[in-house]
């Protein structure tokens, strides 16, 4: 029961992390993590934001590669 919350927890983390990703791609918005003091959370905070990045470029990169997404400009 604790393994499914901490699973469940974890996906909502990284999916909040994806979309901060999507708002820094469409408006340009980040949050200022140089404003941090402490360097081990300001790293952390990096990480989690990269991990973000990370899952919104696979994301395209599967999206674009099948049949059912197309890209309009």
């Amino acid at each position: 029961m604790v393994l499914g919350k901490v699973v469940h927890y974890s996906v909502d983390a990284i999916l909040f992390s994806a979309f901060l990703a999507g708002v820094k791609r469409s408006t340009g918005l980040t949050l200022k993590t140089e404003k941090i003091e402490s360097p081990d959370i300001r790293s952390a905070l990096d990480k989690y934001l990269n991990v973000g990045e990370w899952v919104m470029d696979q994301s395209i990169a599967i999206m674009s590669t099948t049949g059912y997404f197309e890209r309009k400009r």
